[in-house]
């Protein structure tokens, strides 16, 4: 940090939040409040007299609550700038001033009780997101008893109390006696791959964590007994499995289980805990002086702000969803935004280091290239049919399109740079206002026509989302997997963008089955486009049942890239469907929906016709 803030080419905005964030790649405009230390840190030579004499004590956060600080603190010994903060909320008051020693005894008179918050605005061109993530709060675990047994810590409050710098100045301490522990135990997992309480993920570093805590034991003290107990180790990363090696040659015994209860001896205040060792299948007992809990990380509790200014969706996890695991790793699906971190998932330091460069590459090679090529897939509005009703720019997931004038009667502006041609808003438009570039609509009723063309009663029509569904096929196909070869694809960028007028064609046509299938709700690659699909189709189901057609023909279902197993299976449900449908029934909904759209024909026709022999309002002729 101290390198960063030297740097000529990098302004640092410390104890500061962004309070807006808007517009896109190349223009973004970025509000940021810098909140007030009460402190001018351009003053302060971080002298600590105002901290000898300030009353108010309280326990310090970044020692995990072993030991206190002052109102007034520098937040962490490596904090840039060293300059001190002056917390409003702890202290004794300013309005009136209930205290103000902090203030008589700075010399500098670095104090200011009347500072306020500063509003800043910048303007960028990318957005490198590395807010990083949290831990998980084991308090809901109660068979652990953590906050109730003293002895029993979190692997954060463990780095805090055997490093260097923490409350014991290193010298590793049980808290309620203060002496050096004799034996102690590490239980994994805490939160992590656990589906009724914490998370189902993987938490990553947890495994390799402990495996360097219990070889820091071993090193500073080689007496300490450490047992760990896991479901199993997972040490993937260079190097890591010779850690892991090293430290059950060192005498750590590692057992295959997860305690199910920690109970503590009132006296002694050790701490008893009964396991199940899975790999001898015995139920053991163990006495320890020492649990730690090794806690799994979770997603940022501000994420949903930060995922609404930069509209970005999230994993089924929570953590924030890349452009393309593979081929865009470091890429949001807003262009201009990066990631790099813990932020889009668990990840140790080697792997957050190599992200965050390959997330500044990515950003320097925009930056440098002056212009930003977009792919020709962008949606255009069509001025002359726009009634300037806006439903496009609400149903935009990316905000893309700007609101109309309706006073004006100016049609909506679409951003070309922040459009990524979902179709969602050409397909939510009621006037048809909107063409989607190279993906029209006359080349979507074209294809359904050639698909149709014979044997329509045979197949069953599908609209593949071109990220999800699409991959789910081709991921049947390649793993050789068995369907029936009813199923017609027609690939489209997203559900988004199924049209109701697609769906009406198909069955006017002779389609016995629809099927629109897109992203899981939670993996959309356009943020939320899938929720507008999955209103689109209720809306199709009422209207086909209002006409006397069954909705169950129209058949809507989530296949991701990864789902070959279930594109194979509902495939073969939709087979044992078509068997179901009757050419009697397939010609009622021919002839219903051909009626419908001939009225529809003749009712626009007419309108057109009366709006052309209205007369013109002449001025009157005095």
């Amino acid at each position: 940090m101290m390198d960063v803030g030297r740097h000529p080419n990098i302004t640092l905005y410390s104890y500061s939040e962004v309070d807006a964030l808007t517009g896109f790649v190349g223009n973004f405009h970025i509000t940021i409040r810098r909140k007030a230390r009460y402190v001018v840190e351009s003053e302060c030579t971080a002298c600590n007299d105002c901290v000898e004499v300030c009353p108010v004590v309280v326990p310090d956060e970044y020692q995990q609550g072993f030991s206190s600080r002052k109102a007034i603190y520098i937040p962490f010994p490596q904090a840039v700038p060293s300059a001190y903060v002056l917390n409003m909320e702890e202290c004794l008051g300013n309005n009136p001033i209930a205290c103000g020693k902090c203030a008589e005894a700075c010399e500098k008179k670095c104090i200011d009780y009347d500072m306020q918050d500063e509003l800043i605005n910048i303007e960028v061109g990318v957005v490198i997101v590395a807010t990083g993530m949290e831990v998980y709060d084991p308090t809901e675990l109660d068979e652990f008893g953590y906050t109730r047994h003293e002895n029993v810590v979190t692997s954060m409050e463990f780095e805090r109390l055997i490093c260097a710098g923490g409350p014991t100045e290193g010298h590793f301490l049980r808290p309620t006696d203060r002496e050096t522990p004799k034996t102690i135990g590490f239980i994994q997992c805490v939160g992590s791959r656990s589906e009724n309480r914490g998370n189902p993920y993987c938490s990553n570093i947890c495994c390799m964590n402990t495996v360097k805590d219990t070889l820091l034991l071993r090193d500073h003290y080689p007496d300490i007994e450490a047992k760990v107990f896991y479901i199993d180790i997972r040490a993937f990363g260079k190097g890591f499995e010779d850690l892991y090696k090293r430290s059950r040659e060192g005498g750590v015994k590692y057992i295959r289980g997860i305690p199910g209860e920690i109970e503590e001896n009132p006296e002694t205040k050790n701490l008893l805990l009964t396991v199940e060792n899975t790999t001898t299948g015995q139920l053991e007992k163990h006495e320890l002086q020492m649990v730690v809990l090794s806690l799994g990380l979770v997603p940022r509790h501000d994420g949903d702000l930060l995922k609404r200014f930069l509209t970005l969706s999230n994993t089924v996890d929570g953590f924030l969803m890349e452009c393309h695991p593979k081929l865009k790793p470091v890429d949001a699906p807003t262009r201009g935004v990066f990631f790099a971190g813990c932020v889009e998932a668990p990840k140790d330091i080697k792997d957050s280091v190599t992200q965050a460069g390959a997330a500044a590459a990515r950003a320097s090679i925009l930056l440098n290239a002056g212009k930003v090529k977009v792919e020709a897939i962008t949606s255009r509005i069509i001025e002359e049919k726009c009634n300037y009703c806006g439903i496009c720019a609400r149903v935009c997931p990316y905000h893309a399109i700007m609101e109309p004038d309706r006073k004006a009667k100016k049609a909506p502006v679409v951003i070309q740079a922040a459009c990524a041609g979902c179709g969602t808003c050409a397909a939510e438009c009621p006037q048809d206002a909107i063409e989607m570039r190279h993906y029209r609509d006359e080349q979507y009723l074209a294809q359904i026509e050639a698909l149709m063309a014979e044997r329509p009663h045979e197949h069953i029509v599908t609209f593949a989302c071109n990220w999800c569904s699409y991959p789910g096929g081709d991921d049947a196909g390649t793993a050789r997997l068995q369907y029936p070869t009813s199923c017609r694809l027609i690939r489209t960028m997203c559900s988004g963008r199924v049209d109701e007028d697609f769906v009406m064609h198909a069955f006017r046509l002779g389609a016995p089955i629809v099927l629109v299938s897109g992203c899981h709700f939670s993996d959309c690659h356009y943020i939320d486009a899938v929720q507008w699909t999955q209103k689109r189709v209720e809306r199709m189901w009422n209207k086909l049942e209002r006409l006397g057609i069954r909705p169950e023909r129209l058949q809507l279902d989530w296949i991701s890239a990864a789902d070959g197993q279930k594109f194979a299976r509902v495939m073969r449900e939709l087979e044992e469907m078509l068997k179901t449908v009757t050419m009697e029934e397939i010609k009622h909904t021919m002839e219903v929906l051909s009626n419908g759209k001939a009225e529809k024909k003749a009712t626009a026709a007419k309108k057109a016709k009366v709006k052309k022999k209205t007369p013109t309002k002449k001025a009157k002729v005095e």
